[in-house]
């Protein structure tokens, strides 16, 4: 059998807006399906599912911000403020990239990236030097996406469900 050819995709930038009560199921269903090709690294699936069906529970300390082409959620990622409640492996003071998702039928078209930047704009808002996330090595596209954007590699994160994380920052600037 030969593969089925992936159909090529026009995305014109995609519409990035605040998240709202109403978007919450597109949203957790969309984190499912982003996390759906690792699920055989995880050693409790079944717990991280349930993580990842209530993605819309960020939004009590932080933003969510969600990315749409005409009016279909592709995308979203949470932000969260320095500050505000965070895993341990975070300084506080630093404002943290949570849980950034694509539809897998929209990956390779900047996205993600347009997420990234849209978190950096808000730590720059909050007039933050650095910002903050956690990912893996099994993010065979994330993970260089965010080192591409200048994010380093900062100390090992404990695993996630058997699954190896680490914290990466990005030091900014104006031009940042």
């Amino acid at each position: 059998m030969r593969p089925t050819p992936r159909t090529t995709m026009t995305l014109s930038h995609p519409l990035l807006r605040d998240f709202r009560q109403a978007d919450a199921a597109r949203v957790s269903a969309l984190a499912l399906a982003a996390f759906d090709e690792f699920k055989s690294n995880y050693t409790d699936w079944p717990a991280l599912a349930a993580i990842l069906g209530d993605i819309s529970g960020l939004i009590e300390n932080g933003e969510i911000v969600v990315a749409e082409i005409q009016d279909q959620i592709i995308g979203a990622v949470a932000y969260i403020p320095p500050g505000r409640p965070k895993a341990s492996y975070f300084q506080k003071e630093w404002p943290v990239i949570r849980m950034l998702v694509v539809d897998t039928s929209c990956r390779g078209h900047g996205v993600g990236r347009e997420l990234t930047r849209e978190c950096l704009a808000r730590a720059r808002r909050d007039r933050s030097p650095v910002v903050a996330l956690h990912t893996s090595t099994i993010m065979t596209v994330a993970l260089p996406m965010y080192l591409r954007m200048g994010f380093e590699w900062a100390h090992d994160a404990p695993p996630v469900f058997g699954v190896p994380y680490a914290v990466y920052l990005k030091r900014l600037d104006a031009t940042s």
